[in-house]
């Protein structure tokens, strides 16, 4: 049976087109984001006001600029999904359709994998769109939201929006890797990509002096990166940052500032 054959029918019907795929991108999308509102902006304002990074909240009309945006995003991105799935159809990835074809650990694995594989993607293209000769084209549009909210999370212009979604392509071709474990990839980073606009600092204030805050990245690093245009560009992971000297050098002076604030 040719691998055209063998997709399931969830890819080759109506989700697997570009408007399928994109409305799977806005609905990820706005439950995330739309939830990490209601916790941050209505029903727990008040109660997480002293961990709010930037105590000011965004204006109204930041908000719908983000959201104006996040609409192009997931056009793109249903374009990029649609023709991912058609190197697929061609042969020409290494996705594999039977779960049972290299085992729950390598299932796992490749998820891990898939993360690991963003976070390095990401550093290096992030950093890419903040040459002066880039900048404007890319990703000045996502830097509009200084003081972000979580509708920032998918606040790119049409070229920013292609690079990121480009991580689609990337890892089904480096990576054998089951659809489902892609989509467990997908959850990942959206949570991680919202949480990091919501404006809160949620992790405990010991995390900096432990080994899980050398490694881990902190929705503080982000909006400080949105907040002076430099440093902090790593995604998932604090890696990159230590080893390329990018950590901004107020990071874990700031971190200690907002996690350590009278409630």
């Amino acid at each position: 049976m040719v691998l055209a054959e063998a997709l399931p029918p969830l890819l080759t019907g109506p989700r697997g087109t570009v408007g399928g795929i994109a409305l799977q991108s806005l609905g990820n999308y706005a439950f995330w984001a739309g939830l990490a509102w209601l916790l941050g902006y209505v029903l727990f304002r008040r109660r997480w006001a002293a961990r709010k990074i930037i105590p000011a909240y965004p204006a109204a009309a930041d908000i719908r600029r983000e959201l104006g945006w996040s609409l192009l995003t997931v056009v793109v991105y249903g374009l990029v999904g649609a023709g991912t799935l058609w190197l697929a159809k061609q042969g020409w990835t290494r996705l594999y359709w039977k779960l049972d074809a290299h085992g729950p650990l390598w299932f796992w694995a490749t998820v891990a994998g898939a993360i690991v594989l963003h976070d390095t993607y990401f550093y290096w293209t992030h950093r890419l769109m903040h040459h002066p000769r880039l900048f404007r084209w890319f990703h000045r549009v996502h830097h509009e939201s200084v003081n972000p909210s979580p509708w920032a999370a998918y606040c790119f212009s049409p070229l920013e929006a292609a690079v990121q979604a480009a991580i689609f392509p990337v890892v089904v071709c480096l990576l054998p890797i089951h659809p489902l474990a892609f989509a467990a990839f997908m959850v990942w980073q959206i949570v991680f990509n919202v949480v990091g606009h919501t404006g809160y600092e949620f992790y405990p204030s010991w995390l900096l002096d432990s080994w899980l805050g050398r490694f881990l990245n902190t929705p503080t690093n982000h909006i400080q990166h949105h907040e002076s245009f430099r440093g902090n560009f790593s995604l998932y992971f604090n890696l990159w940052d230590r080893l390329m000297g990018t950590n901004h050098p107020e990071y874990a002076a700031r971190f200690r500032e907002v996690t350590t604030r009278p409630r």
